[in-house]
């Protein structure tokens, strides 16, 4: 089991780094940008999960208890702002496209939230996996 939770955690990792990519690259990051994610959520989660993961995997090379459960302890504050992130996302896709923008046409892509670029399948898939995630890692650090 704990192997495959290394398996989701990495998988899950993957959903996350496309979408931080993605949002980085759409300007989410700027000071002047659009986005509706704080930055210090996005980068909160992304830290907290890698050194989760990090835990996680000396875990498995030293199989100790305490760090399957410092590893599990980790993961409640990255979903929490996963959940915090989730709720904005959503608020954003559902939210008509801003079509008009303050300094004219030529400016309309400004005024679109970085996130918005996010596929559906890949959300809800890096939800999922890290929900999984999450449960294995609980259910490891029980039968240890």
């Amino acid at each position: 089991m704990s192997i495959a939770a290394l398996v989701t955690w990495l998988a899950t990792a993957l959903g996350g780094f496309y979408m931080l990519g993605t949002w980085i690259a759409r300007g989410g990051a700027k000071p002047d940008g659009s986005s509706r994610l704080p930055v210090p959520v996005i980068f909160g989660h992304f830290l907290l999960a890698v050194a989760g993961l990090i835990v996680w995997v000396i875990y498995l090379f030293a199989d100790g208890p305490a760090l399957a459960w410092t590893a599990f302890a980790i993961l409640l504050p990255v979903a929490l702002l996963g959940f915090v992130m989730f709720a904005r996302w959503l608020a954003v896709t559902r939210a008509p496209a801003v079509r008009t923008a303050r300094g004219g046409p030529g400016a309309a892509a400004a005024d679109v939230p970085a996130e918005r670029a996010f596929p559906i399948p890949v959300v809800l898939g890096h939800g999922l996996l890290a929900v999984v995630t999450l449960v294995l890692v609980l259910l490891t650090a029980l039968q240890d």
